[in-house]
């Protein structure tokens, strides 16, 4: 027998997903430093780093990786903030991301394989794959 989640928590969530699609960092950053999760996820399994690195926003991305968020974290389809940020191709993302520890050769498809596919060879130099 499961719970149902309380109303009042479900909308703050949804209020801090937003934040991080948003770009919002100053406000994401106050809710994550009064103790909601850095690494908190949707019923999709998306980070906030997730949703702030396929939106394109590489400041909040550092800021929730500097406050102990996962750059690897793998959604429910597997696919990591990398491989979502070499989808998007965001630059500033990706390069935030790999500066925070992430792995291009997780996930699935991996950023390496991600970026294969779309011919960005500029990105496969800056793994380190060929």
């Amino acid at each position: 027998m499961s719970e149902a989640l309380d109303p009042e928590v479900v909308e703050l969530a949804t209020k801090i997903f937003d934040l991080a699609r948003q770009g919002q960092t100053e406000a994401l950053v106050a809710y994550v430093d009064a103790g909601a999760p850095a690494n908190l996820t949707n019923d999709r399994g998306d980070s906030l780093v997730m949703l702030a690195a396929y939106h394109g926003h590489a400041d909040t991305v550092r800021a929730l990786l500097a406050r102990g968020a996962a750059a690897n974290e793998v959604n429910d389809r597997g696919q990591t903030p990398l491989a979502g940020a070499v989808f998007k191709g965001e630059t500033d993302v990706i390069k935030a991301l790999l500066e925070g520890g992430a792995d291009p050769s997780k996930g699935t498809p991996s950023a390496v394989d991600t970026a294969r596919m779309f011919g960005k060879t500029e990105l496969l130099e800056l793994f380190g794959a060929r």
